[in-house]
């Protein structure tokens, strides 16, 4: 089905607040939108946006196996929605906001629908990228996300304005925040009490 997208360009280091509300309203009201990451652009909609979740999954084709991220503004609400330790909530800390993705044991608070279907685990990212963490400002509950990568390529998408011309018709907004380069973020299992490199991307990986 063919929607009315709109192109939201803000300022990359002042987002302008009469246009991030914009978004903040396609977003409560049920959108799927585009936005800037410190690793290319990602798709995202509000944790409750079940149908939004579908989407995202049908523009990037992803089966029921493919992580969903939760994109938080801090690691403030990080115990809401996982469960962690103090080995774990000490190395996060010391992290983010930066350019990782952590797989973490989901808590209760995560729709079972987000998390893979054998292990009840949810991918936690706290992007240090301006126009993100402004826009999660307007909310008290994280983005569900996935990169913006189409079906057949490796790498994020990195152009708003491009974004908008190849799969506007598929979303309700894109948030084009600027060029936000294309290196992925490092992807660590943090599921047990050691951490698991399962992508080396932007950031160092250390144990």
């Amino acid at each position: 089905m063919r929607r009315e997208c709109q192109y939201l360009s803000v300022h990359p280091d002042n987002p302008q607040e009469r246009i991030l509300k914009q978004a903040v309203d396609i977003l409560n009201a049920g959108g799927v939108i585009a936005y800037p990451t410190e690793s290319g652009y990602a798709l995202g909609c509000l944790l409750d946006n079940k149908e939004g979740a579908d989407r995202i999954r049908a523009i990037r084709r992803l089966d029921d196996k493919h992580y969903f991220t939760l994109v938080c503004p801090d690691l403030s609400h990080l115990s809401a929605y996982a469960k962690v330790g103090n080995v774990q909530f000490r190395y996060l800390k010391s992290h983010l906001p930066g350019p990782y993705t952590f797989i973490l044991p989901a808590s209760r608070e995560v729709p079972r629908r987000l998390q893979t279907p054998k292990r009840k685990y949810i991918g936690l990212r706290v992007t240090p990228n301006t126009v993100t963490n402004a826009l999660l400002s307007y909310f008290d509950k994280p983005l569900i996300s996935v990169s913006l990568i189409l079906p057949g390529e490796e790498l994020p998408m990195t152009d708003g304005w491009t974004i908008q011309e190849t799969i506007g018709h598929a979303l309700d907004a894109v948030v084009d925040g600027g060029f936000c380069g294309y290196e992925p973020t490092t992807v660590i299992d943090f599921t047990e009490d050691v951490p698991v490199l399962i992508r080396q991307g932007q950031g160092e990986f250390n144990e």
